[in-house]
């Protein structure tokens, strides 16, 4: 693959302010795409310094204040985005968040900002990237599709999780939503494919590494003996945008270690 396999097109990620879809729009950026990086909340530097890696590499990069649980957002978001780079040719819908319990002491507050954010921000997000996919079409001095969507899904959309119904079936949902959507725009030259990570050492779930008993117990899960890095999540994400995953569309790529394997199962259960 060319080290800049991606050069001439236009990419968003959401939720690129820190982890995963931090590194995702940098390494996009290294492999010459132009990047919009949203973020939420209290990631403004993340994003900032997200920028500036890009920039860096010799690609364009600006950063977007949005929820994409809002559809007034993402409107002004993708505004903004077609004001500065004119079109979109790679959508990565990373934003996601957990808000954990029982579910009986589940609120109803924290499975609707679940769902909203993980699940109808990525609709939010890909009805209004294919929209631009259809009107443009394909340019063949860019891409061969006329447009690329990676959904950022999670092992949980096939592995159960007690204690996580929002952030599981938030997650299900994704991949009902990616696999619906690639056979609808599929005649469009438009691919839709999901990637799928399994224990990935970020933010979000560091009560699971940062100490090293938490990690033996986390290794016990994962039969590859390591945690992930974002970087395992931006490289796939590379991957699936260029042309060199032409043919790949509908598919859920789990980079996971192995966990999807049971490992609980290695010693004949």
């Amino acid at each position: 693959m060319s080290p800049t396999p991606l050069r001439g097109q236009k990419a968003l990620v959401t939720g690129a302010g820190s982890g995963i879809g931090q590194a995702v729009a940098i390494a996009l950026g290294q492999a010459g795409a132009d990047v919009v990086v949203n973020y939420y909340g209290d990631t403004a530097a993340g994003a900032q310094e997200a920028v500036e890696r890009i920039q860096a590499a010799g690609s364009l990069a600006i950063a977007h204040l949005a929820d994409v649980s809002s559809e007034q957002q993402v409107q002004s978001l993708f505004d903004h985005m077609l004001d500065v780079f004119s079109t979109i040719d790679i959508l990565v819908n990373n934003a996601g968040l957990q808000q954990d319990a029982p579910i009986d002491q589940m609120t109803l507050a924290q499975w609707n900002r679940v769902i909203s954010t993980n699940l109808t921000g990525q609709f939010l997000c890909s009805r209004l990237a294919v929209g631009e996919f259809k009107r443009r079409g394909v340019v063949p001095s860019v891409s061969s599709s006329a447009g690329k969507i990676l959904c950022i899904s999670s092992v949980h959309e096939v592995i159960p999780w007690a204690g996580h119904v929002n952030y599981a079936a938030s997650k299900g949902g994704v991949m009902m939503l990616m696999k619906s959507l690639a056979q609808e725009v599929a005649p469009f030259k438009i691919r839709v494919n999901s990637i799928c990570p399994g224990a990935i050492q970020t933010a979000i779930n560091r009560a699971s590494w940062e100490t090293p008993e938490a990690m033996s117990h986390l290794l016990t899960l994962v039969p590859y003996g390591r945690i992930g890095q974002p970087g395992d999540i931006a490289r796939a994400a590379v991957w699936l945008a260029s042309d060199d995953a032409d043919y790949v569309t509908g598919t859920s790529l789990f980079v996971d270690g192995g966990m999807l394997l049971y490992p609980g199962f290695a010693g004949n259960g």
